[in-house]
C-alpha cells in the first residue's frame, strides 16, 4: 500500500484541490465527487476504475488496511482530512472517485424494476430512495427533472453505500425519462393520491414496472401523472395524512419485488 512518509497537511496543494470537489459546479467539470467513510469507500473500491486516490489518516489506514487492500493511499492529519469530509465526526478515509452515472438507455435495457424520482431535492431523500431500491432488487434508479445532486456527500452517504451497487441514471426531462421507461417495456406506475389501492393491484405489479415518484413538497405535477400508465395509492389506515417519500418508495419497490417473486 502505497503512501507518504509524512501526512499531508490541509495547506498541500493535492488536499485544497479535492477540498474544491466540495462544490457541485467543480464536481460536474471534473466529473470526480468525494466517498466519505469506509462504507462508501469500499462501495467506490469495488467498481473497477472509479477510485482516482484515497486520503486516509494514519490510524485510519491501519485501521482500514483489508478494506484498502493494494488502493493508491495518500496519507493526510486529522486537520486535512476533516477539511475534506462533511461528517460531524469523520472516519478517516475519503475517496476521489469518478462520476458513475450511466446513460438511461443502458439502465433500462432488460430491467424488471426501476424507480423514477422526479424533482428530488432533498439529498438525504435522495440517498435513502437508492438505498431503498438496492434492497428491494430493483434494476435501477432515474434521478430526473431538477433533482439533488447525486454526488453531494450528503447523498451518497445517505445511500450507505448503494450508489455503488445498481445503476443510477441522470435525466433532466422527468418526461422523457417516463417515455423512455415505457418504451423499454416498463409499465410507469405513478405512486399518488386517489389511484388504484397498491394493495389491490397485483395484476399490475407483476409486470416490469417503472414507479414514478414525485417531490417531496408536492408531489407529481398532472401532466407527469397523466402520461403514467396507471396511479397507484399506498392505502392510509390511520390518522396520517400522507407518508414520506422514502417510506413510500420502499413500500412500493417491496409490494412489486413480492409480486415479481
Amino acid at each position: 500500500m502505497a503512501s507518504f512518509p509524512t501526512p499531508l497537511t490541509a495547506g498541500n496543494s493535492r488536499v485544497k484541490e479535492a477540498r474544491k470537489l466540495a462544490r457541485r459546479s467543480f464536481r460536474a467539470e471534473q466529473r470526480l465527487f468525494l466517498a466519505d467513510g469506509p462504507k462508501a469507500v469500499e462501495g467506490a473500491l469495488s467498481i473497477p476504475a472509479c477510485v482516482v486516490e484515497v486520503f486516509a489518516t494514519p490510524a485510519a489506514a491501519e485501521q482500514y488496511a483489508g478494506l484498502l487492500g493494494d488502493a493508491a493511499v495518500t496519507l493526510v492529519d486529522d486537520r486535512a482530512l476533516a477539511s475534506l469530509s462533511d461528517s460531524v465526526t469523520p472516519a478517516g478515509l475519503v475517496a476521489v472517485g469518478r462520476f458513475l452515472d450511466r446513460p438511461l438507455a443502458d439502465v433500462l435495457a432488460g430491467a424488471r424494476l426501476v424507480v423514477i424520482a422526479a424533482d428530488v431535492r432533498d439529498p438525504g431523500n435522495a440517498g435513502t430512495v437508492i438505498r431503498c431500491a438496492d434492497a428491494a432488487g430493483a434494476d435501477a434508479v432515474i434521478l430526473a427533472g431538477d433533482a439533488v445532486d447525486l454526488y453531494n456527500p450528503k447523498t451518497i452517504r445517505a445511500s450507505v453505500g448503494s450508489v455503488f451497487h445498481l445503476p443510477i441514471a441522470l435525466e433532466r426531462d422527468p418526461l422523457a425519462a417516463v417515455r423512455a421507461a415505457q418504451a423499454a417495456g416498463l409499465g410507469v406506475l405513478a405512486a399518488d393520491m386517489d389511484g388504484r389501492d397498491l394493495f389491490a393491484a397485483d395484476d399490475l405489479l407483476a409486470k416490469p414496472t417503472a414507479w414514478l415518484m414525485g417531490n417531496e413538497a408536492w408531489g407529481l405535477p398532472d401532466a407527469l401523472r397523466d402520461a403514467a400508465d396507471e396511479v397507484v395509492s399506498i392505502p392510509i389506515y390511520g390518522k396520517a395524512e400522507s407518508l414520506n417519500l422514502a417510506t413510500a418508495t420502499a413500500v412500493c419497490l417491496y409490494a412489486s419485488a413480492r409480486a415479481h417473486r
